[in-house]
């Protein structure tokens, strides 16, 4: 049925190709995944995102949307049904966008600056990564959720991150549970929902993965 066809390009591994997954579930919207492999990037991929040539990549009856977090909200205006993503309220609306903002200009390029150092710029990396995390801790304050009592736009940007912290916990030497509990109770909350457990890679595989690639890395 051509009224709704939606396919994702993607990357198991990606923490922004998780996010949209975990959004379509919300959603309960049915796709095609089409797995990508960056180091040779398909015809289709290039076609549909010619700017940044990146994942996550939805393309809606033919139309593309890139990026991760506008993905997110595409998602939750077209399939506005249930299961909204997005506050109601304008100002609920801009501090949501400007928690997954903070969220994709700190946690990746953080942990990649932590995961890639040594010495003392490896220690510099690791304190700055948990005062991120320590930041987001207190951003969710008491409230089950960042969406207050229900599940949210910020709540589906961290959480695809979660099946890199024992990746990040190994790289930098600490534990998410001592330095941020309530992040933790806040991570087991999330997965108690099935859209979000069932499209979490799994955090041994992910580490392997992170390893591999440090490694490719390291050989160029």
């Amino acid at each position: 049925r051509m009224a709704n066809e939606v396919v994702l390009l993607e990357t198991w591994a990606s923490m922004y190709g998780i996010r949209v997954r975990i959004a379509l579930a919300e959603k309960g919207v049915k796709y095609e995944c089409k797995e990508e492999n960056l180091r040779n990037k398909s015809s289709l991929l290039l076609q549909m995102n010619p700017i940044h040539k990146k994942i996550p990549v939805l393309i809606h009856n033919g139309k593309p949307i890139c990026d991760s977090a506008i993905i997110v909200q595409y998602i939750d205006e077209v399939w506005s049904h249930k299961a909204p993503l997005m506050p109601s309220d304008p100002y609920e609306r801009a501090q949501a966008r400007f928690w997954v903002d903070y969220i994709d200009k700190k946690v990746y390029d953080t942990s990649r600056k932590m995961w890639l150092s040594t010495g003392e710029e490896h220690e510099t990396w690791r304190k700055e990564l948990i005062s991120v995390f320590k930041q987001l801790e207190e951003t969710l304050g008491d409230k089950p959720f960042y969406g207050g009592d229900t599940f949210g736009f910020v709540d589906v940007g961290l959480i695809s991150f979660y099946s890199w912290f024992y990746s990040f916990e190994i790289y930098g030497n600490f534990k998410m549970e001592a330095e941020c509990p309530k992040l933790v109770a806040w991570v087991k909350r999330c997965m108690q929902r099935e859209t979000v457990s069932k499209n979490l890679p799994d955090e041994k595989e992910i580490y392997d993965h992170a390893e591999a690639s440090k490694k490719a890395l390291e050989l160029k």
